[in-house]
């Protein structure tokens, strides 16, 4: 059995669904066809660069600085509160000197995301730009969750808490080149409950992602994942989400933080602070902070 007739509900396996969009979608992700995003050229080249061995800062900065919007953001980033040192940035080489080479490399990822969450009708479009205010949001409370927990990287955690909804972004682009498919919203949001963890795999395997990151896409709503073993970024997300809920309708629809499994592994027992409180309170600047950084 693979993966997409192992998740998608019952009902989505019903050929004859009266959800034509999502009997479409899987159509196309059955047969390979489905039209995935793509990250641009220069952040890939940068990332190889990144992760070449022989590779130092210099040679790196040459290649970063192909790109004045990538450069200029980086140093930007370098001389923000969340990275300031004594000394003002104001090369590319200082920058991934102060932020470290996997920080940049995550930031220039994250830098190009953004350019994926694109729609032409004003429907879907609003949709997508929804969807990468979720996205942002809970990348930076990932990030704040990640710095205060032991053995996270806080810029990882950044990556993954923006990337979890990825497999949504090809749903929305099919329903922008198919309007003629939708009946209704709720048709769209059917399709994204059913496909949205296979989608995402397969974009995080296009990317070549860490398989890390393919668990957060496929299990980022499971609220009541349990694992043996220490905490992981899944967790992390998992988390971040339900914290990002907080003050909308959506945190009655989903169970309390302090309920599930993730927030079990991620907070000490012995902690008797309100976390909820203690990060979209005392950490609210930082918060704000790291969705500027991504959005800007």
């Amino acid at each position: 059995m693979n993966s997409l007739t192992a998740n998608a509900p019952p009902a989505a396996l019903n050929p004859e669904h009266t959800n034509r969009l999502l009997r479409h979608c899987m159509e196309e992700l059955r047969s390979e066809n489905m039209l995935l995003p793509t990250l641009p050229d220069i952040s890939l080249k940068i990332r190889k660069a990144i992760n070449d061995e022989k590779a130092n800062n210099a040679k790196i900065a040459r290649v970063v600085q192909i790109d004045p919007a990538i450069t200029g953001r980086l140093i930007h980033i370098a001389n923000s509160p969340l990275y300031r040192g004594r000394k003002k940035i104001e090369s590319c080489p200082e920058a991934l000197t102060r932020l470290g080479l996997k920080a940049a490399q995550h930031f220039i990822t994250s830098f190009a995301l953004k350019g994926v969450f694109v729609a032409k009708s004003a429907r879907i479009h609003k949709r997508m730009q929804d969807l990468w205010a979720h996205s942002s949001y809970v990348a930076a409370i990932s990030a704040v969750l990640a710095h205060k927990t032991r053995g996270f990287d806080p810029d990882r955690a950044m990556l993954a808490g923006l990337i979890h909804d990825i497999g949504v972004v090809p749903i929305l682009t099919f329903a922008d080149r198919h309007p003629d498919l939708i009946d209704s919203p709720e048709q769209i949001d059917e399709t994204i409950q059913a496909l949205r963890g296979d989608i995402g795999l397969t974009v995080i395997r296009k990317w070549n992602f860490p398989d890390d990151f393919g668990t957060v896409v496929a299990e980022a709503e499971s609220w009541w994942r349990d694992h043996a073993g220490d905490a992981d970024y899944t967790d992390l997300v998992i988390l971040s989400q339900l914290h990002s809920f907080v003050g909308t309708l959506q945190v009655h629809k989903n169970p309390r933080m302090d309920e599930i499994p993730a927030y079990r592994k991620l907070i000490p027992q012995e902690a008797d602070a309100d976390l909820s409180r203690d990060v979209l309170g005392l950490a609210k600047e930082d918060i704000f902070q790291i969705q500027q950084m991504l959005t800007r």
